[in-house]
């Protein structure tokens, strides 16, 4: 399993968790890596974060606490009790806002833990997002974002978005007929290696329609564009999309506590509303609601599929990508190579073909999957570009950074 824990001193990435894990064992890592004594933690888990029952006699394993890989988990210490020698592995510098599918809930800098936890360039070396940033700026955002600074839009070689006069078509709410595939043969996930940066990628249905994944701009919004995407049409709408979680946080203080929120909610508020702060779980789960829309948020690194609003009978699904960095909009192209304009972006729950729809979205996370386009900080091998220090994953880079001040950093 892969877990994203937040605890009162910053962000941890927990690996090498398995269901059968004792659940001794991993209360004493959480402890460890949080600084909250075992007999002291709190562990929150879910959205909105509710306690977990840790003095269930039945519960002695990890999975018996219905703990998932890519779940993130807030701790925090019972009062009257005190807490452990505070964690040296844990960055200080941020604590965690609302994270991605679902990944943790983060300023002097809160950044959010996809900017603090999230996976950083593939193993295999070389490869490059969907999104268009190179191992080397994926890994300068990261550890800029850890250390509670600011994190502006990074130059890439990504393709621009299409022109405002394409990206704002209002795609169909309504599942398309069959379409005929594009016999000019637009990118699909089986050569995504050869493909542009920046460009769609599609998966083929079996009627002729194909699943899209629709890229917007890596420019600090790209949760709320996606959103908007998906929901208003149009890549323009992460503002408007901000000021409504700002005003539903505002609005019931009860549930956007600070301890859901990582901070006061009147500040939170403030703080998701500045352009440069990312979204994640906690945006998703009160734009669900807002839009009354299941939002389905596919994870490429674990290809786990979490889905915001399920149970509250929305009438409508959405999709969304997430690839440890950025997310995209996912939609139902008319056919491979098809125009923005032709695409459905909201499915019906009742539709017969929305279990077609959610295998092939799958199928394109499996195959990006595959092919690597996800980051992970928590593995990959550093070198420090001032003194050449060997470091492994991106807290020995951050507490290297701290303690140096040095921010050059390349995989190796």
């Amino acid at each position: 399993m892969l877990l994203r824990v937040r605890g009162p001193s910053g962000q941890a990435t927990l690996s090498g968790i398995e269901a059968d894990t004792p659940l001794a064992d991993f209360l004493s890592l959480v402890a460890e890596k949080t600084g909250v004594a075992v007999e002291s933690l709190d562990i929150l888990a879910g959205f909105p974060p509710k306690s977990l029952d840790l003095q269930n006699s039945a519960a002695t394993t990890v999975g018996a606490l219905g703990i998932q890989t890519g779940d993130s988990l807030t701790v925090r210490q019972i009062a009257g009790s005190t807490a452990a020698a505070p964690p040296a592995t844990l960055s200080t510098a941020a604590t965690a806002e609302g994270a991605g599918t679902a990944a943790a809930v983060a300023g002097s800098a809160h950044f959010n833990s996809q900017e603090l936890t999230s996976p950083i360039g593939g193993a295999g070396g070389g490869a490059f997002t969907v999104a268009g940033l190179s191992e080397d700026e994926q890994l300068a955002r990261a550890i800029a974002a850890s250390l509670g600074e600011d994190i502006g839009p990074l130059a890439s070689t990504s393709a621009p978005p299409p022109p405002a006069a394409t990206a704002t078509a209002a795609p169909q709410h309504h599942l398309a007929p069959s379409a005929t595939k594009n016999s000019a043969g637009p990118a699909t996930l089986s050569s995504l290696a050869t493909t542009p940066k920046g460009q769609p990628i599609f998966e083929p249905l079996p009627d002729g329609t194909a699943i899209v994944r629709r890229i917007v701009a890596d420019d600090n919004s790209c949760l709320f564009s996606a959103v908007g995407y998906v929901a208003k049409g149009g890549r323009g709408a992460a503002s408007s999309l901000r000021s409504i979680v700002a005003q539903a946080v505002l609005a019931d203080p009860f549930e956007w506590n600070e301890a859901v929120l990582g901070k006061d909610p009147t500040e939170y508020a403030a703080w998701i509303t500045d352009s440069r702060r990312w979204g994640g779980a906690i945006e998703l789960s009160i734009l669900s609601k807002h839009l009354k829309k299941e939002i389905a948020a596919f994870d490429i690194q674990t290809e786990r599929v979490d889905i915001y609003g399920q149970g509250e009978g929305y009438a409508e699904r959405v999709m969304l990508v997430y690839d440890g960095l950025h997310y995209d909009a996912l939609a139902v192209a008319a056919g491979v190579g098809t125009a923005e304009s032709r695409d459905v972006v909201s499915m019906a729950i009742t539709s017969a073909k929305l279990e077609v729809v959610m295998a092939g979205a799958a199928r394109l996370v499996a195959k990006a999957h595959k092919s690597r386009q996800f980051t992970d900080t928590a593995n990959f091998t550093l070198r420090c570009g001032v003194c050449k220090i060997g470091l492994k994953g991106e807290k020995e880079a951050v507490m290297h950074a701290q303690s140096t001040g040095h921010q050059n950093f390349t995989e190796y």
